[in-house]
């Protein structure tokens, strides 16, 4: 408890976040977008299932995720990177550190999903380059016979954010390795020719052939939402890896609301 009588939460469920998303749990995340390894823990605090360092848009590069995925494995949360791009150096490194699963994304075909997601696996499950002595790998703790073991626990989530990989969203969904579509709804709907739309039927129907696709192959649909009083609505849609918000809106958010408070 601290000195405002606020508890704070540890995680104390430790499986593997694939093993939990590919069993239908309902999961509920946190986008780290201010290259803070502080912000990152009180936000593990808080509870969050799972977080992640956003190196696209966020703050955060390469040379400081190291870091971030300290802070958050001493909260129990999970810690997932989205790097810049779906090539193979930018998932190798973050995995090399120790990622427990990467988001890709804008991907717009199943071929590139397929290719993006061979850089997450050992051979032969993938073509991921091997170092036994990275964190990712258990810092030397296992033999080269007992290194494909990683490929199992690492989680891969595919952003369906353009119109190519909406129309592409089963045949995504069937790839060995995909566990998440996740929505990005800013791309989606500027692809989509209605940016910021949420509520236009183009929109809503995108949004179900996600789901439908997820469910079809035994995957989770995720999106990123701002607004918690939405998250009931996507949750009976079919979502069940949610990202409520990013650690920077809560500190604008928070901040103009304090400021109007006593201004007013």
């Amino acid at each position: 408890m601290t000195d405002s009588g606020i508890i704070r939460p540890m995680k104390t469920d430790r499986r593997p976040i694939r093993d939990r998303v590919l069993a239908g749990e309902t999961l509920f995340g946190l986008f780290l977008d201010l290259d803070s390894p502080a912000s990152a823990e009180l936000a593990g605090r808080a509870g969050y299932d799972w977080l992640i360092v956003d190196l696209e848009h966020g703050s955060a590069t390469e040379a400081t995720l190291l870091a971030h995925l300290y802070a958050i494995e001493t909260t129990g949360a999970s810690g997932l990177v989205r790097p810049q791009s779906g090539e193979r150096i930018r998932i190798g490194r973050a995995l090399d550190l120790g990622a427990a699963g990467i988001m890709v994304p804008r991907l717009e075909s199943a071929a590139e999903a397929r290719e993006a997601l061979s850089f997450l696996r050992y051979p032969p499950d993938g073509v991921r380059g091997v170092a036994t002595r990275t964190r990712g790998a258990g810092l030397g703790s296992r033999t080269h016979a007992e290194i494909r073991a990683v490929n199992g626990a690492i989680l891969g989530i595919v952003q369906i954010e353009s119109r190519g990989a909406l129309a592409e969203a089963d045949v995504i969904a069937a790839i060995d390795g995909v566990d998440v579509l996740f929505v990005g709804p800013a791309d989606l709907s500027h692809s989509l020719g209605i940016p910021g739309r949420f509520f236009d039927p183009v929109y809503i129907d995108a949004l179900d052939v996600v789901v439908a696709a997820a469910r079809a192959h035994g995957k989770a649909a995720g999106i990123l939402l701002y607004d918690t009083a939405a998250v009931p609505a996507y949750l009976d849609r079919g979502f069940t890896f949610i990202g409520i918000g990013a650690d920077g809106a809560f500190v604008a958010d928070t901040a103009a609301r304090a400021l109007a408070a006593v201004r007013g």
